[in-house]
């Protein structure tokens, strides 16, 4: 049988058809994150003196998030929902009221767009891939990542997978750090500080987070 070294274990170009630009969303789409917070917060009974003692983070700062000013990164979005004692698929897409989830390619949903903590530059924009299902604890995820120069570490509960799908991406874990081309994928603890960001312009990961 002939042997077909020279052949890639990947077929790269399949992924651009497959991932395409993820879009704004409809106006109103991207503020949903902080508003899912502060209902959230006033379902707990909780104040938001209360979830800045319990995230770190500063009142002024929450406060941004749940109007909208800020775009929170996933990795804040998860220690909210760890405070908030919730499922972080709850935040990023709402309930969900499904058994199981199909999703085609054009019915993918644009759910938000995060921001650096400054709010002056779009960090990434993402999309769910099964938002419809119920009482879920992975959230699957099309991110395109931009490079950024603002390092915003994230420290959290839970596992993260990341496969890249165009572009260069750059990710540190710990001290360490790697560019990963399309093909390329990590798998870690979130508990392990983790930035990652497109190395030049922009690229496109699959994300799947799991609490």
């Amino acid at each position: 049988m002939e042997k077909k070294d020279n052949i890639p274990h990947i077929n790269v170009d399949y992924f651009e058809d497959l991932t395409g630009n993820i879009k704004n969303g409809e106006k109103g789409d991207l503020d949903d994150v902080g508003k899912r917070i502060r209902l959230l917060r006033e379902e707990r009974g909780i104040s938001i003196e209360d979830l800045s003692d319990l995230t770190g983070f500063a009142v002024e700062r929450l406060n941004d998030i749940e109007n909208g000013v800020e775009k929170p990164q996933l990795g804040t979005v998860m220690k909210l929902s760890k405070a908030l004692d919730a499922a972080v698929g709850r935040l990023v897409s709402g309930m969900g009221s499904k058994l199981y989830s199909i999703t085609r390619k054009n019915e993918r949903k644009p759910v938000s767009r995060s921001s650096s903590t400054t709010g002056k530059q779009n960090v990434y924009s993402y999309m769910s891939l099964a938002p419809e299902v119920q009482g879920r604890h992975m959230e699957a995820l099309i991110v395109q990542l931009e490079s950024t120069p603002d390092k915003e570490i994230s420290i959290h509960n839970g596992e993260e997978f990341i496969f890249v799908l165009e572009g260069v991406v750059h990710l540190t874990i710990g001290k360490d750090t790697y560019d990963l081309e399309p093909g390329d994928s990590a798998y870690y603890l979130s508990t392990t500080s983790h930035f990652i960001t497109a190395k030049t312009g922009k690229a496109t990961i699959l994300a799947v987070l799991y609490e």
